[in-house]
């Protein structure tokens, strides 16, 4: 059920033709993605920790979106873009969920094999 409502998720991103998009969009999306990745990869091994892991994560990449605005948007060009810095976020709640949805689902298929071995 749970990677049927991600599907669902992702999927309804794309639908919407009304919504504009220019490729920079995609640009901040991926890096987003990729800076929550690793963040929740980083802490969640450290730590064992779903939601400290989930936390860390969705908080670093939204925080660095926004760092990254606020340098273009005060200092370089003079304007804050709204819609680099949504999805920037949006892109780290994507990789959170996902790395949320599906992380330690080995582990409890290896102590139920665990559990029936030593039986």
């Amino acid at each position: 059920m749970k990677f049927i409502f991600t599907l669902l998720v992702i999927l309804s991103f794309n639908l919407s033709s009304a919504q504009k998009t220019s490729s920079d969009d995609g640009l901040h999306f991926g890096t987003g993605i990729v800076i929550s990745g690793l963040t929740y990869s980083l802490v969640y091994a450290k730590t064992k920790n779903k939601s400290k892991a989930f936390w860390y994560s969705l908080g670093l990449s939204t925080m660095a979106g926004l760092a990254k605005e606020v340098y273009d948007g005060y200092i370089i060009t003079g304007r804050f873009d709204k819609s680099e810095f949504i999805a920037t976020a949006a892109g780290g709640i994507a990789a959170s969920f996902s790395f949320n949805i599906f992380t330690g689902k080995q582990k409890k298929k290896k102590e139920e094999k665990l559990k029936v071995s030593n039986l």
